[in-house]
Formats: structure tokens, C-alpha cells, sequence
């Protein structure tokens, strides 16, 4: 039966509703224009017209996967962060406003750093920390590594579909082996690693639980296991007085400093994400002896 742009988003706004509450609305408003071809806006200025046949039926298939709790992101493919639209498929996280915390104070930094300015974004996934300072600090020159090939493809597709191949490379990097030394140092290395403890993994929503790579979320038994790692295994890829920032999880702040300082690094300075919660830091390398 064919339906008006309009019907189409009632219906599935109101399929939604049970499950996503008040963000119902811009979930059937996002599907109805990946499903249409058409802008959200268009797709509102167009609710009196009649949509078309396939436009229905993939409109209906995309409400389905969406009330089985499939992430809007993963249903889309693609994602915004910093401005820049990404790539996204479950095999990376999506990203969050909680990043921001850690890709601003990254930026912040490097702003007072001498061009052409190296970056490592560690335990990349889509790249878009590093592509957002890529994005935001021209001079930068950015090397996205993740140990997982399949996060690497869609970090590379993200670095050319933005044109940014002459100033952004991609490697696969375990943070748990001593870093490439080939490598060299870098001015400032930016992670986001996996820091959900082993109690956090039982307790996830299943729209993660079930969706998002397990690899990028499981942190060890504490959460701590990568923070650690990086410590030990980084900073000799870190150039005396360069920088080393971490995004980190709700009230890991303290465990987080105790290990950057017990490694020698100094000038620590915390950040707060947008819902006001500790979320990241940045802390300076002092000397060649920081293990």
C-alpha cells in the first residue's frame, strides 16, 4: 500500500516510542531519510506526498532492525563526529559526545606545539579522533592505528572519503606490544581505549552488548589493562616533553593520574565531557628515563 511521507514517519515514530522514548522522533525523522534518499528536512516538507513502494518497504525493514535495538548509527553506516561524517559499521564503536572531552584537549595541545605537529591516535577504530584533529589542525600529521584489520579498513575508507591520505596514514598496532620503532616519536599520542571492566561487561545495555565489537570495549578486570599497557609499551614513542591523552571511564580519573605519575609524566590536566563527568586528561612527558 502506497503511503505519504508522513504516515511513514507516524508510524514508525510511534513503533519507536516504547523503546526510545522522546528520541523517537529523530530516529523515524533519520530513517525516513536514509530510506528516501531525501534530507531530513525534505522528508518533513514532503510528509503530504506519497512515498514510493520500495521506499515503504525499506523504511519498514530499517524500523524492524531499529525495534530489535540496532544502533541508529549501524543502521545508517555512517556517523558525525567533530563535523565530519563517518563511516560506521559494528565493526567499531560509535562515536560519542563523551569523545569530545579527550579530542578537544588533544587539539587544545597541539595548537601550542611547533608545526608540522606528529599524532598518534591509538586504539583508533574509525579514526575520528585523529581525524578530527587532522580536520582542525591542518599542520598535524596523523598515523590512526587500531590492532583489529577490520576497524583499520573502515579508518581508511574515513581518511580518504575526507581526502585527508597526503596528511593521514593508517597502521595496524597492538597497544599491548612495544610500539613499531620504526615509528620514531611522536609529539602527542591520543587514545580511547577499551576500559569497561569485567563487572561493566555483564551489566551492559544490549544495544552495546549486542551490537558493538567487544574488543573495543573490554578493558580487563579493572578497566585499567590498556592504560597500563600504553604506559609501558608508548612512551618511548613519545618525544621528551610530548604529550599523552586518554579518554577514560566514569570515575576512572584517579586510577588513570596514579598511573601516568607513577611513569614519570607530569602537568596532568583533567577534562569534563558535556554531562559534566571527568572524562579525560592530558599529562607531559618529562625525560627519556619515563618507563
Amino acid at each position: 500500500m502506497v503511503k505519504k511521507y508522513g504516515e511513514l514517519y507516524l508510524e514508525a515514530r510511534r513503533a519507536l516510542r516504547a523503546t526510545e522514548g522522546e528520541n523517537a522522533s529523530f530516529i523515524a525523522r533519520e530513517l525516513l531519510s536514509y530510506a528516501s534518499g531525501k534530507s531530513a528536512a525534505a522528508v518533513m516538507a514532503d510528509r503530504e506526498l506519497y512515498a514510493s513502494e520500495a521506499t515503504a518497504d525499506t523504511m519498514q525493514m530499517y524500523t524492524e532492525r531499529a525495534l530489535r535495538g540496532e544502533p541508529l548509527a549501524y543502521i545508517l553506516g555512517k556517523w558525525s563526529f567533530y563535523g565530519l561524517e563517518l563511516t560506521i559499521t559494528p565493526d567499531v564503536l560509535i562515536p560519542r559526545d563523551d569523545t569530545m572531552a579527550v579530542t578537544e584537549l588533544a587539539i587544545e595541545t597541539l595548537r601550542t606545539i611547533e608545526p608540522p605537529q606528529r599524532v598518534l591516535d591509538l586504539c583508533a577504530g574509525s579514526g575520528c579522533i585523529g581525524l578530527a584533529i587532522a580536520h582542525q589542525v591542518e599542520s598535524a600529521r596523523v598515523t590512526l592505528a587500531d590492532v583489529s584489520p577490520e576497524a583499520l579498513r573502515i579508518a581508511k575508507l574515513n581518511l580518504t572519503a575526507l581526502k585527508m591520505a597526503g596528511r593521514v596514514n593508517a597502521f595496524q598496532a597492538d597497544a599491548r606490544e612495544p610500539a613499531p620503532k620504526f615509528w620514531g616519536q611522536f609529539d602527542l599520542i591520543v587514545s580511547n581505549p577499551p576500559y569497561v571492566t569485567a563487572q561493566e561487561m555483564t551489566e551492559l545495555e544490549p544495544s552495546v552488548r549486542d551490537h558493538e565489537p567487544h574488543l573495543a570495549l573490554d578493558g580487563g578486570a579493572d578497566g585499567l589493562d590498556f592504560y597500563r599497557a600504553i604506559v609501558e609499551n608508548f612512551t618511548p614513542s613519545i618525544r621528551p616533553g610530548g604529550w599523552l591523552c586518554f579518554e577514560f571511564g566514569f570515575r576512572q580519573h584517579v586510577q588513570v593520574g596514579m598511573i601516568l605519575t607513577d611513569a614519570g609524566y607530569r602537568n596532568l590536566r583533567f577534562a569534563k565531557d558535556s554531562g559534566g563527568v571527568i572524562r579525560a586528561v592530558r599529562a607531559q612527558k618529562i625525560s627519556e628515563t619515563n618507563v
